[in-house]
């Protein structure tokens, strides 16, 4: 545990982490601007999460990309997230930033923040979701006639080597959201159909107006929260 902590410890690799956060899998000089160092720098850095297993690495013609080694490192870091006193803001770009983080959010392949959580939460209540043991969840058989209804692939097409869902703690929120493949399908399939974009450049995503009216219609008695502008 003191090697991975060290390894996360320090802020230049912290903040290559929190980069990847988002999902997708980065280059290295991508996650050079986001650690705010040269080329050279951030190639020992990379090497030092490479070693402890926290990132993994593939290639794409002469560039290799980094990406988280799994969902658990990302649950690691909104657990660390709890711990850590909030970030000083400095500026209005910063303070909408960080707005947009607890909005609504990737946390590696899933959705978190404000609208993470109350799609948990939505799910829990309206049954499609019961707890199970241990730390885990359990699709009803509403939540996967729910899931075809909402066009969601499920079960998956290939084998599912990860719990398929659970509650994963929440760093803004303090209260979980749905974490585990039933979390990664649903968030891809947001993303796919246009009902969340991205925001160029951050880990934040939005509600698109196409995917409010498709929440709205799914869960009329649970409308999803109102996402300021500042992610638009």
């Amino acid at each position: 545990m003191s090697g991975v902590a060290a390894a996360i410890g320090d802020p230049t690799r912290t903040a290559m982490l929190l980069a990847l956060m988002g999902g997708p899998p980065m280059s290295a000089g991508q996650l050079a601007a986001a650690g705010h160092v040269g080329a050279a720098t951030a190639s020992t850095h990379l090497r030092r999460l490479l070693n402890a297993g926290l990132v993994q690495v593939t290639r794409r013609g002469r560039q290799r990309h980094y990406g988280l080694a799994g969902p658990a490192v990302a649950s690691a870091l909104e657990a660390l997230g709890r711990l850590a006193p909030p970030t000083p803001i400095r500026s209005l770009a910063a303070s909408s930033q960080a707005r947009g983080l607890r909005q609504a959010r990737t946390c590696y392949d899933h959705l978190a923040g404000g609208l993470g959580v109350w799609l948990l939460d939505t799910l829990l209540a309206d049954e499609w979701l019961v707890p199970a043991e241990p730390d885990s969840l359990a699709l009803t058989e509403a939540g996967a006639a729910g899931l075809r209804t909402w066009g969601v692939p499920w079960p998956p097409p290939a084998p599912v080597h990860r719990r398929l869902a659970f509650a994963c703690s929440d760093w803004s929120e303090e209260r979980p959201h749905l974490a585990g493949a039933l979390g990664a399908a649903v968030t891809t399939h947001l993303l796919t159909q246009g009902w969340l974009a991205r925001v160029p450049g951050q880990r934040a995503v939005t509600l698109t107006d196409v995917g409010r009216e498709a929440l709205n219609a799914l869960f009329p008695a649970r409308r999803p929260p109102e996402l300021g502008a500042s992610q638009v």
